[in-house]
Order: C-alpha cells, then structure tokens, then sequence
C-alpha cells in the first residue's frame, strides 16, 4: 500500500487506513446490493407481470445498478486513498454521493410501493388473471399465474369462483374446465374439470393475499438493503472529507 511521506500525521495516516477498510465493506457491500437486485429480476420476474405497477421493477433495477457502480467506487476509493489525489477523493466523494442518492430512492420506493400494495393487488389482481390468462400474447402472465397458484397452494385471487369471469373458461377454449389445471393438488391434464376441495385450492384461500405476502417481504429486504448501505456510506464520506482537508492542510 505503499510508504507514508515524513510529512503524514498520524491523523492522516488513520485516515487512511480507515478510509480502506471502508472501501473493502463497501465493495462487499456493494457486492450484496447487486446480488439482492439480480436475485430480484432473475428469480422473482414471473410475479412482475401481475403487477400493475412497474415500481417494484425499479426498485429491482436502481439496486443492480447502486450494486455496479459501489463496486466500482470502492477500488477507486483505495487509489484515491493511497495514492493522495485529491481530484480522485473528490471524484469518489460524488460517487458517494450519487450512490446513496439511488440507494435512498430504492428504500423510498419500496416503502411507498409496499405501502400500496395491497390496493393495487385488490383492483388489478383478478382482472389480469380473468382477463389474460390464456390469452393471445399473455403467455408471460399466463406462466405467472400457473405458478402461482402451485408454489402457493391457491386458486383464483380471491377464491376459485373468480375463474367463473374468466375469458379463457367462457370462450369454451378451457375444454370444460372450471378452473386452470394449475389449481389442482395433483396437476394433471384436464384435471380443472372438477371443482371440488378435494381437488383443487378451494378452501386454501385466493392468490392475493399471498402474493401480497410474499412481495411485502422482498419489498422489506429491498428497502432494509438500500437504506442500510445509505446510512453506512455517510461515514464514508465523512473520512473523505476529513483525508481530503487533512491533504489540502499538509499541501502548505
């Protein structure tokens, strides 16, 4: 890391080696952003299509993104420490900055978006299962909802009876089905023709407050991510501060 010049305080020297060991948790940090976003996206993306809202995408995608670039700013970070470039700690001081602006915005965004949630999923759920399931070009939401109401043991947004509004079983294309074949406890096919609690989700409850569940609680992890880098990245630009006027004083 280099040898400290004569005219270094024990100060700067502390500084400095505190401003680095920042930098090695910031880049973990930043490491542990960016997974959290792409486990969002990569993971996770089958629930985005049911969602009215592209909120909980954004929140997703500004974490991928603050994950990037802290990784970046932490090695530059250990250059402009070591290295004493004064233009450098400015450069990662604005970073900083920027980083925990987006990290700021993601942990509002969640927490906003959690907040509504539950009113979006009661106006948009059963009409996007009702109204696009099986539908030309829907095959997205139709993966979305097959999912759904296997990996969580449900069937319909409120209840099954919901399927009886749906476009796919009116238009006579579910071959006599009442519900999706998704709903049954032993997926077979043709196995949403009989309705009955020993077959199908019936009595396990709807999809939505599920669904709800079950994104509140990423939506928690997103949010508790975001703001908890935000809140460290304040000390580390505080030591850049302080190494930069502790610089500028030993310049003279």
């Amino acid at each position: 890391m280099g040898e400290f010049s004569e005219k270094e305080t024990c100060g700067t020297i502390c500084l400095k080696y505190l401003l680095f060991t920042f930098n090695c948790c910031f880049w973990l940090a930043g490491l542990a952003v960016m997974a959290v976003g792409i486990w969002t996206l990569a993971l996770k993306s089958d629930y985005i299509s049911l969602l009215a809202s592209g909120t909980y995408l954004a929140t997703a995608y500004i974490l991928v993104v603050a994950g990037a670039v802290v990784m970046v700013t932490g090695v530059l970070g250990c250059c402009a420490t070591f290295k004493e470039r004064r233009n450098l700690l400015r450069l990662y001081f604005i970073l900083l900055l920027l980083i925990f602006l987006l990290e700021i915005i993601a942990g509002v965004l969640a927490y906003v978006y959690y907040q509504q949630l539950n009113s979006e999923l009661k106006e948009n759920l059963k009409d996007t299962m009702t109204k696009r399931y099986r539908q030309p070009g829907q095959e997205g939401v139709t993966r979305a909802v097959d999912k759904l109401q296997q990996e969580f043991h449900c069937c319909g947004s409120n209840n099954s009876r919901d399927w009886q509004d749906s476009e796919w079983v009116r238009s006579g294309e579910a071959g006599r089905r009442l519900v999706p074949d998704s709903c049954c406890k032993t997926v077979v096919e043709g196995c949403g023709r009989r309705d009955h609690a020993s077959n199908i989700y019936k009595v396990e409850g709807g999809c939505i407050t599920k669904l709800e569940t079950f994104i509140q609680d990423h939506l928690r992890v997103i949010g508790a991510v975001g703001i908890g880098i935000a809140c460290v990245q304040v000390f580390g630009m505080m030591f850049t501060c302080c190494l930069y006027k502790s610089l500028k004083l030993e310049h003279y």
